[in-house]
């Protein structure tokens, strides 16, 4: 069943192709954006978050986890160890924070 429901889907696009239907959609001839971080969520969570991220009201895990990505920069490019120290105190700090909005928001979504 999955082969013919993968040659209906082949099908389909195929003629949407050749009727011009996918021509000149939002992003057309763009590079798919980078969404490596949601290759652990389920795919349910996964809409959901891109849906609020293109409405602009992101999760406060994901905002915590943009800071903790350039806390990681930062340290990478620190110098002096107060600068190192600095930015992993940041790290830590901003890390704790990220794991409890994850745990908060698998709370919410449980069963």
């Amino acid at each position: 069943m999955t082969q013919s429901f993968d040659a209906l889907v082949e099908r389909q696009i195929q003629r949407a192709l050749a009727e011009g239907k996918l021509d000149g959609l939002t992003g057309e001839g763009e590079p798919l954006p980078d969404r490596s971080g949601e290759a652990f969520a389920d795919l349910a969570t996964g809409v959901a978050v891109r849906m609020l991220a293109e409405a602009g009201a992101l999760p406060e895990e994901f905002k915590i986890k943009k800071l903790l990505d350039a806390a990681k920069n930062t340290y990478t490019a620190a110098q002096t160890d107060i600068e190192k120290r600095t930015a992993m105190a940041l790290i830590a700090d901003l890390q704790q924070r990220y794991n409890i909005a994850v745990e908060a928001r698998r709370r919410f979504m449980a069963p």
